[in-house]
């Protein structure tokens, strides 16, 4: 049986609003557990955690990054960008202004980690349906996505509070990172198999043999 074949971490942020969720989506991602607001403490401090996932015979780990609620006090610095393979907008689907905020926070993305693969996030959904008419809606994502000029690699609404979404969000993510990286894992399969791609034997010239 082979070896699975394995492929660096990947680095990936969550992005958005104070209050979307983006915390318990952390800790849905490290635990699978989820704390109403009223039984945890206030979050406070750059967080990460990292998760190993099977695509296929390849192993990926995914080194997830949250903010800690720094955006309450503090704007979120460049290297919290930085190395970043893959980034998670959120916002909360009860909570249009955490949406139309989702553009600033596009921006910094493609301006600090510029080669990451985006993903628009609507959480809250368990609270969606309970209103019948909920401020952001399906057709409001597909526009932004269109704003976006295909930036977007995917979207997908969850709840933390249930973890629907959730775990086939993080799977899709790992699927788009091995795919992003075959090119470099099948050059490495061949060197591992003793192939070695040599300059050509120089020809000698024979000249005119007229």
């Amino acid at each position: 049986m082979m070896a699975s074949v394995r492929i660096p971490e990947q680095k990936i942020i969550l992005c958005g609003e104070y209050g979307v969720g983006k915390s318990s989506i952390f800790r849905r991602f490290a635990t699978n557990n989820f704390v109403t607001s009223t039984d945890r403490k206030s979050t406070l401090g750059l967080d990460h955690f990292g998760r190993t996932f099977n695509v296929g015979d390849k192993e990926i780990k995914l080194q997830l990054w949250d903010t800690g609620g720094m955006e309450r006090v503090a704007s979120v610095t460049s290297s919290y960008y930085k190395f970043a393979e893959a980034a998670i907008l959120v916002f909360a689907l009860d909570n249009e202004s955490s949406f139309h905020a989702l553009s600033q926070h596009m921006l910094d993305v493609v301006t600090y980690a510029e080669n990451a693969k985006i993903f628009l996030v609507g959480n809250k959904v368990d609270l969606e349906s309970s209103s019948s008419d909920p401020p952001v809606t399906d057709a409001d994502m597909e526009s932004f996505c269109e704003q976006c000029h295909s930036l977007i690699s995917a979207t997908y609404k969850t709840s933390c509070k249930t973890g629907d979404g959730l775990e086939e969000m993080f799977r899709d993510i790992a699927s788009t990172l091995v795919e992003s990286n075959r090119s470099r894992l099948e050059l490495q399969a061949l060197e591992s198999h003793g192939f070695k791609i040599h300059p050509p034997d120089e020809v000698n010239d024979p000249g005119c043999l007229c």
